[in-house]
């Protein structure tokens, strides 16, 4: 599925850093830029630029706001492809989300937003810092070894401007208690996605009996959100407290 533009210019990059007020905006940039490069439908595919700055993801950017909650997901249980591919500076490649095993209920809740498919390419930086690129795909099998070879090339090639990015901007602080806020709406998002998946509804109608757990059981809904996530099951959640 590579795509056949040419890979992204050293000018080009440098025009992206210069014009990006932020460095989220810059990042976004590089994240549009990456589903582009692939030469296939935004629908279908999408990507998402993961930053960790000392031990935690501190930014993030994503071409989809789908991207950013299956992102933010990982964050919230500090285990996943992207964070894996951060961390071990390796490439992780997900073939098909529904046979394999290595994440769980994250595939789980990756497929009941219809992806099947992620690439995570690690990103070169600087010591106190690292990223990756990450790559979701709608369709099973959908990353071949071309288009492997194509974003491992392309990812660094983005290794250069992404270090001077990260000395130009100081790290984004996050207080303890947006950290807090950040991992309580990622663990609903899942919990919402395994209801999705276990109903075979939509996410308005998972939401509706999330709230309904909620207020029956006299329980806050990102509580139940944390038993559905650890038990795997909607009928895991402890309705009544005790």
């Amino acid at each position: 599925m590579a795509g056949s533009d040419a890979l992204t210019t050293s000018d080009e990059y440098q025009d992206l850093l210069l014009e990006s007020a932020e460095f989220s905006d810059f990042l976004l940039g590089l994240a549009t830029m990456s589903a582009t490069l692939l030469g296939a439908d935004t629908r279908t595919v999408f990507c998402t630029i993961t930053v960790e700055r000392n031990g935690a993801p501190s930014t993030m950017s994503s071409s989809s706001e789908l991207g950013r909650r299956l992102d933010e997901r990982q964050y919230a249980a500090d285990a996943g492809p992207c964070l894996t591919a951060v961390r071990q500076q390796s490439a992780v490649l997900v073939e098909d989300m529904a046979t394999d095993q290595r994440w769980g209920k994250y595939a789980q809740a990756a497929l009941s937003e219809g992806v099947q498919a992620m690439l995570a390419v690690p990103i070169r930086t600087d010591g106190s810092s690292r990223a990756a690129l990450n790559c979701y795909a709608r369709k099973a099998h959908a990353f071949d070894e071309e288009t492997v070879s194509l974003l491992e090339t392309h990812a660094a090639s983005m290794s250069r401007i992404l270090r001077l990015a990260l000395r130009l901007h100081a790290p984004q602080a996050y207080p303890e208690h947006l950290r807090s806020a950040l991992k309580s709406r990622a663990v609903v998002d899942a919990a919402i996605a395994l209801i999705m998946l276990q109903h075979r509804g939509g996410r308005d109608g998972a939401l509706e009996l999330l709230q309904l757990a909620a207020v029956s059981s006299n329980r806050r809904i990102q509580q139940i959100a944390t038993d559905i996530v650890d038990g795997g099951s909607f009928s895991a959640a402890r309705l009544d407290g005790g």
